[in-house]
Order: structure tokens, then C-alpha cells, then sequence
């Protein structure tokens, strides 16, 4: 099923990405220059960027799906090595860049680049499950 298949993708990764920002939610506050309230939490409660999230991530498993099926790739070693390339090769530098021209800290680059990568790669490695 190749729904399926990418729901099952985006969820993996935007999971993945819950984790990645639980984990690093301090240093990615203060590089992104998020308020934080005296719980230490984000100031605000909007669903908006999770939802936006969610949509971005059925997006992008749905295109390297295409890009997959259409360049051969074929098992789990070729899918993490994919999605590897996409997040590091083809995201990151995007971020690099508008981050950059933003003024944005070389610390929220890393962070969010990372996510860009693993993510990617999760979502190729999941992708090429089933």
C-alpha cells in the first residue's frame, strides 16, 4: 500500500522529531529565541505548528516516495542512504541558507539540520519497509 506506507513514514519521522526537540528543547529555545515561561515551556499553546508539522512531513514522505520509486531504490539500505542524502544534501543547505540570511544562530542550524537529516533518513528507511 503506498498510502499506507507513507503515513506510516511521516508518523516515524514526525515521532522521531518529538523526541529530537524534547531532548534538545532548551538549546533549541534559546538558539530559536522562543519565550519560555517559569515551567520552562514554550509560552503559547497553538496546535499550528504541529499540525503544520504533520502536513509537512505526509508531503514530504509522499515526494521521496515518487523520487524512490522513480530512481530504483528498493530496500531499507538504499532508503536510509537516501534519505540520509535528502535531509543532508538537499535540507540542510536550504536551512543553511535562509537561516543564514536571517541572522539566525548557527546553533538552531545545527539542531534543526539534524532533525532534517535524521528524520529524512527515518522516513526513507520506513518507507522501504513494506
Amino acid at each position: 500500500m503506498e498510502l499506507l506506507n507513507v503515513l506510516v513514514a511521516a508518523v516515524a519521522s514526525y515521532a522521531f522529531g518529538a523526541a529530537w526537540y524534547m531532548t534538545l528543547a532548551k538549546p533549541w529555545m534559546e538558539a530559536a529565541g522562543v519565550k519560555a515561561g517559569p515551567d520552562g515551556k514554550p509560552e503559547g499553546n497553538s496546535p499550528t505548528p504541529y499540525i503544520i508539522a504533520f502536513i509537512s512531513a505526509l508531503v514530504v514522505a509522499g515526494m521521496m516516495r515518487h523520487v524512490f520509486a522513480l530512481s530504483g531504490i528498493d530496500t531499507i539500505a538504499k532508503g536510509l542512504v537516501a534519505g540520509l542524502g535528502i535531509g543532508l544534501f538537499l535540507a540542510s543547505p536550504w536551512l543553511a541558507t535562509c537561516y543564514s540570511f536571517g541572522g539566525r544562530p548557527f546553533r538552531l542550524t545545527m539542531i534543526d539540520a539534524g532533525y532534517a537529516t535524521f528524520g529524512s533518513a527515518i522516513m526513507g528507511t520506513v518507507l522501504m519497509l513494506f
